[in-house]
């Protein structure tokens, strides 16, 4: 019995593994970029947490739209329909890239609200400048979503990480020789990794481009495309799909985004720790959104092929990897919750002011990873099931729930336990557990129900 879904996981690992090596290479250097930052002091730890906190909503909307692409582009492929999956890359990557542009004159106009958000003075100051040049690398970030989108629906996930270790590498390079002002370069602090952001999402359009072009199965996609002749019907369906995908996205990002904002009530060193503590989660949970991914992809094969119980039962052998997977990162948090902090900050520094800062930060930190454990496993299953459901097609439900799980029961939770009991920012990251489960059942029943009702209406037919 168990053997029908665990033989799966061979092939589920080989089509996820380099999406998960992409995005935790892209998570590995907010990683370094933190570490980098967190040596010139809290302060600029803190604004570059609030500085991406406003990126992490544009962000989430941008990919969340960008999803649309590799369900339509899967089961194209499954039906072995070539015009269909070109037409659906080429209004996706229009779509994608005018919302990218959209998204960054928004973040724009949305600057001034830093001092209406009760955030420290300092944090503020030093997040403003940062904001400007990341804002703007929303923009190659989106058609970058566009491509890679595409390309994984073709199964090809090999290629957007190539790419984005490629970005990678000029990030870390730029963030060393711009924070610091190494080999004769400016030391320009926290704007410096701004500038290596942006211009590592500048390669990463370019190098998958690249890579998709000398591509035999993708070449016939990406070349001579006529971006000026579209099709009303097209926009529509990808409009269908991506906005309550993004919305999906926007109400779990949204909910970490405002314990960040709740996290910058209680003070800079408490804004701190959830930033070490919120990247660390991020880099496990890349690992179950490669999961998704995969999920996504073969769920839109199977579904394009009419084949549903082969739909149901590969979609639960990638649930059944995920669990095991995240429960495995769930122990690693518990074992070293007191360590992985100390990464980010310097322990030995002389100063008593900064290492009294860097203390309370680094305890707070281990507190929040003990949750962060907790969560893995909700966190972990909730997006793998939300891939499905996209393969499936099926997203407007999901929205539902997700806007319940997170904003019925999550926020509310946060706040409360965050501002108004002496649990503070484990009250916050308390919400965020509930939120997180709540939304991992209630997705879970959803494809349960879907499923069994596709296969018994297949048995009639």
């Amino acid at each position: 019995m168990l053997q029908q879904y665990t033989k799966e996981f061979r092939y589920n690992l080989k089509l996820a593994a380099p999406v998960m090596m992409g995005m935790l290479g892209h998570t590995f250097v907010g990683l370094i970029d933190n570490i980098m930052v967190g040596q010139l002091g809290t302060a600029e730890l803190a604004a570059v947490s609030l500085g991406n906190s406003f990126m992490f909503i544009a962000m989430s909307f941008g990919i969340g739209f960008s999803t649309a692409i590799t369900p339509l582009v899967a089961e194209a492929d499954g039906e072995n329909n070539f015009v269909n999956g070109k037409s659906a890359f080429k209004h996706g990557l229009v779509l994608c890239t005018t919302l990218g542009v959209v998204l960054f004159l928004l973040i724009l106009l949305a600057k001034p609200l830093m001092y209406l958000m009760k955030q420290p003075t300092e944090v503020v100051e030093l997040a403003i400048p940062y904001l400007d040049l990341v804002a703007f690398s929303l923009i190659p970030l989106v058609s970058f979503q566009a491509l890679k989108q595409f390309s994984d629906g073709l199964s090809m996930t090999k290629y957007p990480m190539y790419a984005t270790l490629v970005a990678n590498l000029v990030n870390v390079i730029l963030n060393y020789v711009l924070i610091f002002g190494k080999f004769g370069f400016p030391e320009m602090g926290i704007v410096g990794a701004a500038v290596g952001t942006l211009a590592s999402r500048l390669v990463m359009v370019i190098f998958l481009w690249l890579f998709l072009k000398n591509k035999e199965k993708s070449n016939p996609y990406v070349t001579k495309i006529k971006f000026f002749t579209l099709e009303k019907g097209m926009i529509n369906k990808i409009i269908a799909l991506g906005f309550p995908s993004s919305l999906q996205m926007f109400f779990e990002v949204a909910i970490f985004t405002a314990a960040i904002w709740l996290s910058g009530i209680l003070g800079k060193n408490p804004q701190a720790a959830n930033q070490i503590a919120l990247n660390l989660a991020s880099m496990t949970f890349m690992v179950a959104m490669g999961l998704s991914v995969a999920a996504m992809v073969r769920v839109g094969n199977q579904k394009g092929l009419q084949h549903f119980r082969d739909l149901r039962r590969i979609a639960i052998s990638i649930f059944l990897l995920t669990f095991l997977i995240e429960a495995a990162f769930a122990l690693f948090f518990i074992l070293f919750n007191k360590l992985l902090p100390q990464i980010y900050l310097d322990v030995d520094v002389k100063d008593v002011t900064n290492l009294t800062d860097n203390t309370e930060v680094i305890t707070i930190a281990a507190k929040l990873l003990i949750i962060a454990a907790l969560f893995q496993i909700s966190d972990g299953i909730q997006v793998t099931v939300l891939g499905a459901l996209r393969g499936l097609q099926d997203v407007k439900i999901p929205t539902l729930i997700t806007f319940i799980a997170y904003w019925i029961v999550g926020f509310p939770i946060s706040y409360y336990l965050g501002l108004h009991t002496e649990y503070k920012s484990a009250g916050i990251w308390i919400g965020l557990l509930a939120g997180l489960t709540v939304s991992a059942l209630l997705l879970y029943a959803r494809f349960n129900h879907l499923t069994k009702a596709l296969i018994r209406e297949n048995k009639i037919q």
